[in-house]
């Protein structure tokens, strides 16, 4: 995948009955599916079923199994409740007859109300003085670890660009937090908000664990350690564009019996606060 299109063409399901739903995988380089798709297949299977011009609002998700990239995925929807305000959805994704996938989604009519906001972090560097993966590949190309070079090898529809770049090869504890801007790749004028929220929850499977590992950098890497997404939540709050680059501002608070608990925000360039994530995943030292 190389741009936007590509992106919706993943994430757009094509339609097996009134609320069952059929998507395809594409892999990013893991052997599994990948979390984010699977979030973002499923929202997409959500809207469908909301036909009140309700939006999302807050979803929460468990990982049961790990998704094979050669089998379709089958979303069944079920409607649990339109109310006055708030209308509700459950999915679940299976392949053949395994269950790997459950989701719960909140979606609400437009309303007025109180606002207040966190800050974004100041003091940090902008997008345009700092190295994408793609750019980093390409200086660094005959010092980076195999793993990672691997990686970065792989074409995606999202620029990534972390604010520090740790040294993969210098083994050193680092604090529990990481900073990333991300831009779409493509047009992205004729998005509209459903859609948005779709592509923001696929990005936001990227780069959350990266938090979780910082602490145990001196010892712990992708390379030795077996990583999965365990559950994720997510919160929406402002409508949004592509056009800019985002900033994700990640942290995490505990890691503990082989898993690891992290949380993030999501800001425009100015400022303003879209949307936040919790994830907890498997971060499991490999014998």
């Amino acid at each position: 995948m190389t741009s936007v299109n590509d992106l919706l063409d993943l994430l757009i399901l094509d339609k097996a009955n009134e609320n069952e739903f059929i998507g395809l995988s594409k892999p990013i380089g893991s052997p599994n599916v990948f979390g984010g798709q699977v979030l973002a297949q499923a929202i997409n299977a959500a809207y469908r079923t909301i036909t009140n011009k309700r939006i999302l609002h807050s979803l929460h998700a468990y990982f049961l199994e790990p998704g094979n990239l050669e089998v379709p995925i089958q979303y069944s929807v079920m409607v649990l409740r339109d109310g006055g305000s708030f209308s509700v959805r459950r999915v679940t994704a299976n392949q053949g007859n395994k269950v790997i996938f459950i989701l719960a989604a909140s979606f609400h009519k437009k309303e007025q109300g109180h606002s207040h906001q966190i800050e974004i972090k100041t003091g940090l560097k902008q997008p345009e003085d700092l190295l994408s993966w793609t750019d980093i590949l390409h200086q660094y190309n005959d010092f980076l670890p195999k793993h990672i070079k691997a990686f970065f090898e792989i074409e995606r529809p999202v620029d990534f660009k972390p604010t520090v770049i740790a040294n993969p090869v210098e083994r050193k504890d680092l604090p529990p937090c990481n900073d990333v801007w991300f831009k779409l790749k493509g047009d992205v004028n004729r998005l509209d908000l459903s859609t948005k929220q779709q592509i923001l929850t696929y990005i936001s499977d990227y780069n959350i664990l990266v938090s979780a590992f910082n602490p145990h950098a001196s010892k712990a890497h992708w390379g030795n350690t077996q990583t999965a997404s365990l559950d994720h939540s997510m919160w929406f709050f402002r409508d949004f564009d592509f056009n800019d680059w985002l900033l994700f501002s990640m942290e995490s608070p505990s890691t503990h019996d082989a898993r690891g608990f992290a949380r993030g925000h999501i800001f425009t360039r100015e400022g303003q606060l879209v949307a936040s994530v919790a994830q907890e995943g498997l971060m499991r030292p490999r014998a």
